[in-house]
C-alpha cells in the first residue's frame, strides 16, 4: 500500500517555466539546493546544459567560457565521479582548477572549513565547488565569502547537481518530466539524492513515490510532499522511472535491515521485475552500484538502464552550474 503526503510547497509547473514572460536573467552567485530554486530556475539550468551538450562531441573539447576563472574544487568528504565531473566541466570551460583534500590538510591539524575556504579564497579563487559531511556546510560558506559556492552534497542534506543531472537525462530519454511518475528506491533515510530529487521533480511536475523498508524510509520525508511505499512491487506496473539509490554501507553497515539477500529480495531490481514494468520505463542508479544488491548486472547493463547516460549528463549540467553560478557572481 502507499499513502499520499500532502504539501504545502507551490511552484510553477514546468510548462509555466518554459514560457517565462520575458528573457530570464541569472542572478544567484550560488548553487546551495534544489530548495532555493524556482520551477524556471531549474529549466534554465536544464536549458543550459543542453547548450553545452555538444562540446563533448567536438574534437576539441572546450570553450573559452570561463577563461580566466579560477575553480576550487573544495572536498572536504571523498568522493571519485562527482569530483572528476566538475573538475573536467570546469577544464572543458578553460578554467584554472586547484584540488582541495581534507586527508593531510590543514583542516586535518584543527584549521575549521571557513578558515580553509577563506585562505584559499584569497588565493583569486572565482568560484568553489565544496563537498561536505556536515548538513549546510555549503551555505555557511556562502553567506561569508565573496566567491560563488557550488553545492557538491552535504551531509544529508542535499546534491542538487546529482538530482539535475538526473531530471536532466529523464527529459532526455522520455520528453518531458511534468506528469510522470517517478519512484526513488532504497536508502531515503541518508540519501541527499532523494531529497535533492524529490525536490527538482515536484517542481517541475512528476509525482514521487519513495520505496523501502520502513527503517530506511523516514516520517519526515512525508511534508516533502511524495507517496511512501514499503513495498516496490506494489508500485512497478505505475512508474515511468525507477532511481535505485545505493545503500550506504558506511553509515550504518548492515543493521537496518535483515541482510543483503532479504533486502535484494525486496527491494532489488531483477529481470523478473522488470518485466512487470512499464515497457519503456528508465532504470536509474547514481552510483556506485552495489551490483546484486540494488540492481542485478543484467538490469544495470540492459536496454531501459541509463546509468551510463546519467555520467555523461553529468558533465553537461556541471558546466551549465558553473557558467551560470559565473555570470551571478559578476
Amino acid at each position: 500500500m502507499t499513502k499520499k503526503a500532502s504539501s504545502s510547497r507551490k511552484s510553477r509547473t514546468a510548462s509555466e517555466a518554459a514560457e517565462p514572460d520575458e528573457p530570464f536573467v541569472w542572478t544567484r552567485k550560488d548553487l546551495l539546493g534544489l530548495d532555493d530554486l524556482s520551477a524556471g530556475e531549474i529549466v534554465h539550468i536544464l536549458d543550459t546544459a543542453a547548450g553545452f551538450e555538444e562540446v563533448s562531441t567536438r574534437s576539441i573539447k572546450k570553450v573559452p567560457a570561463l577563461r580566466g576563472k579560477v575553480v576550487g574544487l573544495m572536498f572536504f568528504e571523498p568522493s571519485t565521479r562527482t569530483r572528476m565531473s566538475f573538475e573536467l566541466a570546469a577544464g572543458r570551460m578553460s578554467a584554472d582548477t586547484i584540488l582541495f583534500q581534507s586527508a593531510g590538510s590543514s583542516v586535518s591539524k584543527g584549521e575549521t572549513t571557513l578558515d580553509t575556504i577563506r585562505n584559499v579564497e584569497a588565493m583569486g579563487v572565482d568560484i568553489f565547488v565544496v563537498r561536505h559531511d556536515q548538513s549546510g556546510a555549503p551555505h555557511m560558506l556562502a553567506r561569508n565569502v565573496r566567491a560563488g559556492i557550488v553545492n557538491a552534497g552535504d551531509g544529508r542534506h542535499e546534491h542538487p547537481t546529482q538530482a539535475l543531472l538526473d531530471m536532466y537525462t529523464i527529459r532526455q530519454r522520455l520528453g518531458r518530466i511534468e506528469g510522470l511518475k517517478v519512484a526513488v528506491v532504497g536508502d531515503i533515510a541518508h540519501s541527499r539524492v532523494a531529497r535533492s530529487n524529490i525536490l527538482g521533480l515536484r517542481k517541475l511536475g512528476a509525482e514521487v513515490v519513495v520505496v523501502g523498508p520502513p527503517t530506511l524510509v523516514p516520517s519526515a520525508i512525508a511534508p516533502m510532499g511524495c507517496e511512501i511505499a514499503n513495498s516496490l512491487d506494489d508500485v512497478l506496473g505505475e512508474v515511468d522511472v525507477v532511481n535505485m539509490l545505493r545503500i550506504q554501507f558506511e553509515r550504518f553497515g548492515t543493521s537496518m535491515f535483515p541482510s543483503l539477500r532479504e533486502y535484494h529480495k525486496l527491494f532489488g531490481m531483477d529481470s523478473r521485475r522488470l518485466r512487470r514494468c512499464k515497457k519503456d520505463v528508465l532504470v536509474m542508479h547514481p552510483g556506485p552500484i552495489n551490483r546484486g544488491v540494488e540492481l542485478t548486472s543484467d538490469v544495470a547493463d540492459g536496454p531501459n538502464s541509463c546509468i551510463l547516460q546519467q555520467v555523461a549528463n553529468g558533465l553537461a549540467i556541471r558546466m551549465a552550474v558553473l557558467y551560470l553560478v559565473s555570470q551571478g557572481s559578476q
